[in-house]
């Protein structure tokens, strides 16, 4: 990672969320983030905009569709 504790890539937000914070995407935790960030009126979501920009909050939007795109099928 770069000087930035803003994750930049998929690879160094997944590091984060899996090694550093060890939060396992699962398929309910994804969906819940998913719900969350696409609310504008979420107390989370508005303080993650606050404190990381609308450009960031759409990212990790992005980042988290493709997590949901590599859950093993059930």
């Amino acid at each position: 990672m770069t000087d930035s504790i803003v994750p930049q890539t998929y690879q160094q937000w997944r590091h984060c969320i899996t090694e550093i914070c060890q939060i396992p995407l699962t398929a309910e935790y994804i969906e819940k983030r998913l719900q969350s960030l696409n609310n504008p009126n979420d107390h989370t979501t508005t303080q993650f905009v606050r404190l990381y920009g609308e450009k960031q909050r759409i990212q990790t939007l992005h980042w988290f569709e493709q997590a949901k795109t590599e859950l093993p099928t059930p």
